[in-house]
Order: C-alpha cells, then structure tokens, then sequence
C-alpha cells in the first residue's frame, strides 16, 4: 500500500534511568506499516555498542561511473571513525579519514596532505521544546558522524526517513535476502516534490533495510529509470570487537593543518 502521510518522529526519544532505549526492539511478523518502519530505522544505532561496515557507493557522474569505499567504525559513546578511498587505488594511495571521540573531530586528507582539528560541530539547541511541531524537530545521535554522508545516511536514518523519503510516495514493497541478511525494501516516488519547474516526476528511489538493526543495508537512486547511485553495506559486524588502537590517529609527518 502506498502512503503520503508525512512522517515527523525524527526526535521523538524514549529514556529510562539516564539511558536512551529503542521504542521498539523488534518488527513485527510480515511486513510492518511505513510508521512502523521508519520509527524502528530512527532507533538503529540503539541496537548495538559496536559497528564495523563497508559499504561502497556507485554515482553516475558526467565523467562516467565513480566508486568510492567507506569504512566505519563506530564505539558508543562518542568514538567513530570514517575512512574514505578509492577500491581499486594501492594501498596507502589517496584516501581520507574523519575520527572523533565525542569532542574533537580531526580529519585528513592525504591527497594534499591536509589536516584539520576542531570541537565537534555544535548541533541546533532549543529544538526539544515539545510546543515544536514534529517536523521542526531534529535527531540527536549518540555518537555523532560526518554530516550529510553515506554512514551519516545508513546509520542515522531518522533525518533521511523525515525529509526525504516521507516527502515522497512511499510503498513497503516487499522483503528480500541482502548480504545474508534479512531487509524489508521501501520504494519511494518523486520525493520532495515541490510542483513547480525542476520537479522530476521520474526521480525515485529504493532502500533495503536491514530487519535486525534498522541499518539501511543499500540504498539505490534512479532517474527516468536509469541508476545514478547505488549504496550498499558489503560488510557489517555489529557489536564485534574493536581493537584498543581503532580510534588513534596520528597526523603524519608534512601535514598541513588548516586549523
């Protein structure tokens, strides 16, 4: 069934003794209603402590098809790490890496050897005011990533389920097996219609979502039918062990820190 009802839970948090809980641990038999879903997507990152994923992302550019590998690390509270490349470069060829423990963000660049260290980004305050309307409101992560990313998309569905795909037609169409994992697929049709020139009626898009976690497991975009971006998860580990050392990070010798 196809529903166009917006979707405005992004914030909406469940607590008890000082500790954030996902409102709902598990989906139910068959396929849940959208509401359902995308309030089981907003809680992901409360279902584990740790997570490793790799996922890679296909985008059709005016140059061709361009691939990057992203890999996340992510140690609650605070600790994540976001490692950029290209798949096919040698090792220890361009890449970029963005890690944080919940304070400081450091990021670098190893293209032009550049570097960066800073307070994590502060978020909106005054948006929990419950006089807000649902809409206004936006999503507190337990441990923050890299904003308007792949990960940031994947593991922190609550601003992508509010703004993007409850803007469209959306249709949970089914489930499948994707990367050995069970996922309920979504289909959504010209989101963030605004019925005016530069809508496109032929814009859609398609997410699997991971039915254990609520991770979004691939998420594919098309235009008049052809593919202009495909992200999937090619692995995932979630509450695995990390090594002592994931999160260091030291700048190497020659770089130039920009502040």
């Amino acid at each position: 069934m196809t529903e166009t009802r917006l979707w405005d839970r992004a914030a909406v948090a469940i607590a008890a003794d000082g500790r954030r809980l996902a409102a709902t641990k598990a989906l139910p038999e068959g396929l849940p209603t959208l509401q359902q879903l995308f309030d089981f997507m907003r809680d992901a990152e409360l279902r584990f402590t740790t997570l490793r994923l790799r996922i890679l992302e296909r985008a059709v550019t005016t140059k061709g098809e361009d691939v990057t590998q992203v890999d996340v690390m992510v140690r609650h509270p605070g600790q994540a790490k976001v490692t950029t490349s290209r798949p096919d470069e040698i090792v220890g060829g361009h890449y970029e890496i963005w890690i944080s423990d919940g304070d400081i963000v450091r990021t670098y660049a190893a293209a032009h050897k550049l570097g960066t260290q800073r307070p994590i980004r502060n978020r909106p305050r005054g948006l929990d005011d419950p006089d807000f309307p649902g809409m206004a409101r936006v999503y507190e992560p337990v441990t923050p990533l890299p904003m308007e990313t792949v990960p940031e998309t994947f593991i922190h569905a609550a601003g992508y389920c509010q703004n993007v795909l409850a803007t469209g037609a959306c249709t949970v169409t089914g489930s499948a097996i994707v990367l050995g994992r069970e996922a309920i697929w979504i289909r959504c049709d010209h989101p963030r219609t605004v019925e005016i020139d530069g809508d496109r009626p032929d814009y859609r898009i398609d997410v699997a979502v991971d039915r254990e976690l609520g991770l979004i497991l691939r998420l594919v975009e098309r235009v008049g039918g052809n593919v202009t971006r495909d992200a999937e998860i090619t692995e995932i580990g979630a509450d695995v062990s990390l090594p002592p050392s994931a999160f260091d990070f030291v700048f190497p010798t020659g770089t130039t820190m920009l502040f």
